[in-house]
């Protein structure tokens, strides 16, 4: 993909951790890569922002959140050697942000976006800008509830922290302990593979894994059951990023709690601070009239298309919530569990998450920095030597969210949008981040942002760019290829004939997708749901001499090898 050759020139962490949560480094093929994290085929905003310079301090609106003694901790041998911030920085950066909020949409027209920001224990900005509908035109606010994404991998974590510390259950608990029927390709992972392996993405399973199941509309226990047939790297040695395999951890957690993650959230977390906006319910978030719907940009316009129901695998990414919600959060994270006077979560558990577990992304030279992940979170040394602590999410069908800790400083930012991910999220916080720790901006963001994301719109098939031959050899009969064909993983396929058309129907509640005749055996067709990125090949096979087709592979769920289809 060539992302690796950033890391080379020296760019900061912020980089690595966003390729990690957009389009994760792994051992695997960089195609496969490239599906996985693929977006809505469209137009990507090309125009980088120009060097944002701070501008008067604006007014932010602050709701009251409890103040919180957090005085710069003594100077020790690990952060002596810390590039010094000036106690004035922060608020700077913080009268600054309209301006670089305000910019980066002006560049992308992003509809909608909400950030806060928490410093020593206070809530210092809190802030909507643009529509959270373009149907209706209603405005964003600091109120406004937004799906979070990939960012509900790092609350959870905290959850779950709060779980541990509460005695119900431990990061090292192997899974089969809490789930007897979970099953994996090697009996002995599966004998060994903990909660904090799969928080931590090392278990072996492939690149976001049981996603496509997910598009097809199956639940998340015939999803978290069929996790056994996917072929697995080496245990505890390989990263690779999972939104199951991380659902597969919380699902223990919640039965040995005796309860659904959903409640437990409730119970650990949201109740206790107040997070009345914050829910892993879909049925919650639809229900909020002050919500932000999402949007994609096709052929250069913000189009409002799509919905997303993440239940299945709402610990890893079905959050939703607000930014006063989740300021609220930041402080406990950065406080060590506490909130006011209140210990909310177990400070022991809470930091066993915050420290590296795996390397989420290689350096590509000597001088450039690795990228490691936490349980749920990103972990890393930015270019002044303070630990850094960020996720960003992506939904493809339109929105994008991306949060910083820098604990050093208890300080943290949120920043949440409802449009597919064009870097928007992350380069305002890298902003914010630039403007705290050097009081000038450093790098032009926005646009290293979209080079990473726009890389993540290629589709692999071996069809895409390509046209159809002009003589191309003629397909056989529809009996031929008609028939139902079966398949462990996906389930079993109808491929029907209506007219002069074949159609291949597919999923629990089937999907129907037209085949175009390309060449001799091969249709060509087009994948829908959250990972389609467009055109992909749909090839029959068959025995010499046979009278029917013997099997099917779809392209595009092939990518584990999983995507051949036997006929019955």
């Amino acid at each position: 993909m060539g992302i690796c050759t950033l890391w080379a020139d020296g760019l900061t962490e912020i980089i690595t951790e966003v390729a990690s949560d957009l389009n994760p480094t792994t051992s695997r093929p960089a195609s496969r890569r490239v599906r996985r994290r693929g977006f809505i085929a469209a137009g990507l905003a090309t125009a980088g922002a120009a060097l944002i310079a701070p501008k008067a301090p604006a007014a932010p609106w602050r709701p009251s959140l409890p103040q919180i003694d957090l005085s710069p901790p003594p100077v020790n041998p690990t952060t002596q050697s810390l590039v010094a911030i000036p106690d004035s920085r922060v608020g700077e950066a913080v009268g600054a942000l309209d301006g670089v909020i305000e910019r980066v949409l002006a560049a992308t027209e992003v509809p909608g976006l909400a950030a806060s920001v928490v410093h020593r224990g206070k809530l210092v900005y809190a802030k909507g800008f643009g529509v959270r509908s373009l149907r209706t035109g209603a405005p964003v606010n600091a109120n406004t509830v937004f799906r979070l994404a990939s960012v509900s991998k790092s609350l959870s974590a905290t959850i779950l922290a709060g779980l541990v510390g509460r005695g119900r259950v431990d990061w090292t608990d192997p899974i089969v302990k809490h789930l007897p029927w979970f099953t994996l390709a090697d009996p002995y992972v599966t004998r060994h593979v903990t909660i904090g392996d799969m928080f931590s993405h090392v278990s072996g399973l492939p690149d976001h894994a049981g996603d496509l199941l997910e598009d097809l509309g199956y639940n998340r226990r015939y999803i978290l059951r069929a996790l056994r047939l996917e072929p697995l790297a080496a245990f505890r040695d390989t990263y690779a990023y999972t939104n199951f395999g991380l659902t597969a951890g919380a699902e223990a957690a919640a039965a040995a709690a005796n309860s659904d993650w959903a409640t437990i959230a409730e119970s650990i977390l949201f109740r206790p601070l107040a997070m009345t906006a914050s829910s892993y319910r879909h049925s919650d978030f639809v229900r909020r009239s002050n919500r932000a719907e999402m949007h994609v940009r096709v052929n250069g316009k913000w189009q409002q298309r799509y919905s997303r129901n993440a239940d299945p695998e709402a610990p890893a990414g079905g959050l939703s919530s607000n930014v006063v919600d989740l300021a609220k959060w930041m402080v406990v994270k950065l406080a060590g569990g506490r909130f006011g006077q209140r210990r909310v979560i177990a400070s022991g558990p809470l930091l066993q998450s915050a420290v590296p577990r795996a390397v989420s992304a290689l350096p590509a030279s000597l001088a450039a920095r690795a990228g490691f992940y936490g349980f749920g979170t990103n972990v890393s040394t930015d270019y002044s030597g303070r630990v850094r602590l960020s996720h960003s999410g992506a939904f493809n069908q339109g929105a994008s969210t991306s949060y910083v800790l820098l604990p050093e400083q208890q300080l943290g930012i949120m920043v949440l949008t409802n449009g597919m991910p064009t870097g928007v999220p992350e380069a305002a916080a890298a902003y914010f981040m630039d403007l705290v720790i050097g009081g000038a901006i450093e790098n032009d963001w926005l646009a290293l942002y979209q080079l990473i994301t726009a890389a993540s719109y290629v589709n692999p098939s071996k069809l895409s760019g390509k046209t159809r031959p002009k003589h191309p050899r003629p397909a056989r009969s529809a009996a031929f290829y008609v028939g139902r064909y079966a398949n462990r993983y996906y389930g079993p396929i109808t491929v029907t004939a209506r007219g002069s058309s074949l159609h291949v129907l597919i999923g629990p509640r089937p999907t129907d997708y037209p085949l175009k005749h390309w060449n001799g055996d091969k249709f060509a067709f087009f994948p829908v749901g959250e990972n389609a990125l467009g055109i992909s090949a749909a090839t029959f096979q068959s025995a010499p001499g046979s009278r029917r087709a013997t099997s099917l592979r779809l392209e595009y769920y092939d990518t584990d090898g999983l995507g051949t289809f036997t006929r019955r």
